[in-house]
C-alpha cells in the first residue's frame, strides 16, 4: 500500500495532507519525509503538503462558518456549556491561535471555531497557512540534515 502513495507522488502528499487536516485520523508527515528521501525537491513537496493541509482545514472552518448549527446540535450534540467554553477559549487567546492549527487534537477544532465565530478568510488563510508551511519547513529540513548526516 505504501508503494501507491510514493508511486503518485507529490499527488498523493496533496490528497494525504488534505485528508489529514479535516476530521479523519491520517498523518502526512510521513509521506513528506518518504519523498524527500527519494530525492523529491523540498520546497514542491513543502508547499504542496502546506497547500493541501491548508485547503483541509479550510474545508473545516468553511464548515465552521456555514453548518456550524447542525454540525454541533445534530451531528456533535454539543451541549451549550460546551460551545460556549470553546467560544470564549478562541475569543480568550484570539485567532493568533491559529497558528497552531497544525497539532494534533487541537488543530481540527480551532478551525471549526474560527469559521463557527466568523474569523475574517484572509486572517484564517494567513495564520494557518503560516502555521502549517512552518511546521512543514522544519520537518524538511531535519530530514535533510539527517540525509547529510548520515549519507
Amino acid at each position: 500500500m505504501p508503494e501507491l502513495f510514493t508511486e503518485y507522488g507529490l499527488i498523493s502528499l496533496f490528497l494525504v495532507s488534505f485528508c489529514a487536516s479535516t476530521l479523519l485520523p491520517l498523518g502526512s508527515e510521513w509521506l513528506l519525509v518518504v519523498l524527500l528521501l527519494q530525492g523529491s525537491h523540498p520546497a514542491s513537496t513543502v508547499a504542496i503538503a502546506t497547500l493541501g493541509n491548508s485547503l483541509g482545514s479550510g474545508s473545516t472552518y468553511f464548515i465552521g462558518n456555514y453548518g456550524s448549527d447542525w454540525v454541533v446540535n445534530k451531528l456533535l450534540r454539543t451541549d451549550k456549556k460546551h460551545q460556549q467554553r470553546a467560544e470564549s477559549w478562541f475569543n480568550r487567546y484570539g485567532s493568533w491561535t491559529l497558528l497552531l492549527a497544525w497539532l494534533p487534537v487541537i488543530g481540527d477544532p480551532l478551525c471549526f471555531v474560527s469559521g463557527m465565530l466568523k474569523t475574517p478568510l484572509l486572517r484564517f488563510s494567513v495564520l494557518v497557512i503560516a502555521g502549517k508551511g512552518l511546521r512543514y519547513s522544519v520537518l524538511a529540513l531535519l530530514t535533510l540534515q539527517g540525509i547529510e548526516k548520515l549519507g
